[in-house]
Order: structure tokens, then sequence, then C-alpha cells
């Protein structure tokens, strides 16, 4: 049986790291608003419950809190800062708002506890907090404190109830990692033994069980998301089920439509309708410069484009390859919206589908856990490890009004971009690279002459999962030659800079 923990959320924003961690350690975990009703997740498969930190303060009139019923399901309990207080709170322990609030890299001395098992007794952990625990309930020890914060970690063996202060599941707590090791395997005796791969099987299965007899249309953008799940459901579905529908929304980076048709109804066999929808697509786009407005325009359009493919074919589901990330960061569950997926809570009210016939297969899988599926699903290794490709294209990519000219700039630039890292061999050890028409114009001098052009930003990064990234440390000479030709080669820009800035605080996309 698949062994869970569930996350409850405040609105800490390091909740998708949580939920990293824990499946990094082998256990699956789903993150859940702290209202979501207790029937809906906690069942058999349930192991422990984690408390997220949160922006508000427990004795604030109106702060987000739990019953006490929680600690009565038999199964470990672990807070993490605004978790920790809340625990705190409950239970009966006082919280104070502390005279020295602390922030970043601090050093947490151990005193002991099954939270801290093979941690050093001086560690280097991340704080985040301006309250602390001023008085535990009865029972409870003090595991680890700081210079300022007496109970950095407390816990309740007996009760099975855990607390820390700082935040375990960021890098910069340099054994964190150890920590939440040891409450989901340790404390809660979690097996450690979930790897996406082996979920293909109920994947499938429900795939089947959702669709049945019926026809299903597909979203393929040729990303990585889109092809994984277009593959799971030719596994899943007999032949003259599935009819994937490639969009060409005119927001395609260079000969990127060909390169999709070749790879997918090509060479994979896939039965993929090619549809031309550009003028479409940017007619709806004129004028609009508000990311969120693009986002949801763009989102709406597809499902159009795809209801009148499946009233063609006859098909009553629609197949996205949407993934856990898209749904966090779309505010799903009660979670802060941080940028609209347009394959996210983007049906309009008077759609052909309904919201139960959406086929969503990787729904709960991070992206490279949807790698690892690929592979195991037979995808050659280049086409899962391809770099992923956000579905609104290129309109997240022109910061500002989208027009004909901007895309025909940015399209150029970014193939410069992207030939240079690949005959640097750069490319394998980036997680995405790309160009950006930042919209800004600025002054230069070319040929003696003045010009006034635009400037792109070319962006490149490192990750796992794209939950959290860091800027790509690209040669200069790379650079610098990049430059050389975008400015030389592609009119109407004359100057180009390089973004450094890791997410957070910034995201992987301008928009």
């Amino acid at each position: 049986m698949l062994e869970k923990i569930v996350i409850l959320d405040f609105g800490g924003q390091y909740n998708q790291l949580i939920a990293r961690r824990v499946r990094e350690a082998g256990v699956y975990c789903e993150i859940l608003n702290y209202a979501a009703p207790m029937a809906s997740w906690a069942d058999e498969s349930l192991r422990g419950i984690i408390l997220t930190g949160g922006p508000n303060s427990v004795y604030e009139e109106g702060a987000p809190r739990l019953g006490g019923e929680i600690f009565s399901l038999g199964v470990p309990v672990l807070g993490i800062c605004y978790g920790m207080q809340l625990i705190n709170y409950i239970l009966g322990g006082t919280v104070e708002h502390a005279d020295a609030g602390e922030y970043g890299h601090t050093e947490l001395n151990v005193r002991g506890g099954k939270l801290f098992e093979a941690v050093s007794s001086e560690t280097v952990v991340f704080m985040n907090h301006t309250d602390r625990v001023a008085q535990m309930p009865e029972g409870f020890q003090c595991d680890a404190s700081t210079r300022h914060c007496p109970v950095a970690a407390f816990s309740c063996p007996e009760r099975g109830v855990y607390g820390v202060q700082f935040h375990p599941e960021v890098r910069h707590t340099v054994e964190g990692t150890t920590v939440l090791r040891n409450f989901v395997l340790g404390v809660c005796g979690c097996k450690g033994d979930y790897r996406a791969e082996d979920m293909i099987e109920s994947m499938l299965r429900d795939v089947r069980a959702q669709v049945g007899e019926g026809k299903v249309v597909a979203g393929l953008s040729g990303g990585v998301d889109s092809s994984v799940a277009c593959a799971l459901a030719e596994r899943a579905l007999s032949k003259g089920q599935l009819t994937c529908v490639f969009v060409d929304h005119g927001l395609l980076r260079l000969n990127e439509a060909e390169s999709v048709l070749r790879t997918y109804r090509d060479a994979m066999g896939l039965n993929v309708v090619y549809v031309d929808a550009s003028e479409r697509f940017l007619t709806a786009l004129s004028g609009v410069t508000d990311p969120e407005k693009k986002r949801k325009i763009i989102g709406e359009l597809f499902v159009r484009v795809f209801e009148e493919e499946a009233k063609k074919t006859g098909a009553q589901f629609l197949l996205q390859g949407t993934i856990y990330p898209d749904r966090i960061e779309s505010g799903m569950g009660g979670s802060a919206t941080i940028k609209s997926h347009h394959n996210v809570g983007g049906l309009p009210k008077d759609s052909l589908f309904k919201k139960e016939n959406i086929v969503e297969p990787l729904k709960s899988l991070f992206k490279d856990e949807v790698r690892a599926v690929g592979e195991a699903l037979g995808i050659p290794r280049r086409m899962v490890w391809r770099q992923p490709f956000p579905g609104p294209g290129l309109a997240v990519r022109v910061v500002g009004e989208i027009t004909r000219e901007k895309l025909d700039i940015l399209r150029k630039s970014d193939a410069i971009y992207l030939e240079e890292l690949e005959n640097a061999g750069l490319s394998e050890n980036i997680w995405q690279s790309f160009a950006v028409l930042t919209g800004s114009k600025t002054v230069g001098v070319m040929g003696d002459g003045r010009t006034y052009a635009y400037c792109v930003a070319l962006r490149a990064v490192t990750s796992d999962d794209a939950m959290t990234v860091e800027a790509a440390e690209l040669p200069y000479p790379v650079l610098k030659k990049c430059v050389s030709r975008i400015i030389g080669e592609v009119p109407g820009v004359n100057r180009v800079v390089y973004d450094i800035t890791g997410k957070p605080p910034g995201t992987i996309e301008w928009e």
C-alpha cells in the first residue's frame, strides 16, 4: 500500500520544498490547504502530518488554526515555524513576539531528540521568524535552541508530536534533509520505497477507469509533461480512443512545429492532429500587456480549439499534462497564486468538457518524477530530458504587448542563444535556457550612429524540479559571443543582458 505524508499548508513560501524533501526520502506526500476536510485525507495510507510555516502570528485574531483532533489520528505530527507555534498554542503553551527576530543562517545548539539523530550538536539552520515559543505545553522537552530562541525545537515522543522553529526544507539548513528523513522514516516509520515510476500501473488504471470506452483529445505541446501524459494515455487506451492535438498558436520557437511533428507523429507514432491557430491567438492577444490576462486568454483559446477537434472525433475527455507545481503555483488547494498555468482551472463555464472529464494522470508528480515515468515508459531519453517549454510559449517571454515584429526578434535571438549553448556543450547541464524580449528600448551606438532599440535578456537556470532554481554560471566567452551575434544578426536589438536571479525570489519565466 502507498504510504502518505500530508502537508497542511498555512501559506508558507517554502511549502513546495517540504514536499520535495519528503519525496526525496522515498515517501509520497501531498500539500493540502489547512482547512481541507480531514475526512478527505485521513485514510489508511496516512503515516504522518506536517504543519507548514506561514506569515501569521498564532495569537492574532483571524489567524489560521486547527482543532486538536489531528493529534488523535494516531500518526506523528511535525510543525515547522508557524506550524510549531500552532502546535504549542493548541496544546496549551504560550507564544510571544521576540525582541529580536532571526532571519537567514543561524547557529543551532542541539540537545537531543529523535529528529536530531545523526545531526551535529552545533549546526547551521535557516531561520525566518519574529515570534517564538515562550512556554512549552506540559510533557514537552526542548530539543534545540539558538541565541535568540530558547526553544528552537521541541518534542513529546509519547504523543508523537514534534516542532522546529527553523526551516529544514531549505538547502541553507545544512542538515535539514536529515531532520526531515528522521521524521518521515524514523518517527513515522515509512519504508521510503516510493518511486514515481512504480505508480505507472496505478496511473494507467486510473485513466482507464475515468475514460472507459470514451474518446480523448490530448493537448500535445511537445514539452515533457504533455508528451509523457500522451504516452501514458496511449498505453492505457485502445486504438482509436486517443487523438493528440498539436496547436500552433503562433508563439512557438523557431522551427518548433516541424520538430514536434517529426518527433511525436513520425518517430513515436502517436495519432497527432496539427492545427494552425496562430492568427486566432495573436488577434486575441493584440493590445494585451498583463501577463495573467495573456495566460487566461491562451488557456481559454486552447480549450476552444480542443473542443472543436473533440467534436470532429466524438471525444468527451480532455487529457492535459498538468503536473504538481502547476497546480500549486496556480493557487489550487488554497495556496497563494504565483502565476496561473494555462492548463489549471482554465475551463470556461460553457466548456464542452466538464471538470470530471479532464484527465490529468501526472497531476501529483514533480518534473523530475515525470521524467522518470517517461523513461520507464520507453520514451527516448533525449525527448524526456528536453528542456521545458511553457504552454503560453513566447507570450510570456515578450514582456508587454505582443506583436509579430517582437516575436520575430525574439525567435531569432533565442535561436542564436540556444545554438551557442549547444556549440559550447552546455545544454545538457541546464534545466532551461531562453531569451526574453524585455520590452525596454535603450540608446546605443552602431555604425557611428545613434540607435534606440530593444534590450534582450538571456536566462539559463539549473534545477531538479523547477520549484527552486539557480542561475547557471555560463562562461563569459560564451555569453560574449551570444551578445555579439544577437546584436549583429538581429535587427532591432542593441543591448543584451544576462539574468542571474534565482527562484525564489524570481520565477523561471519573466511573466
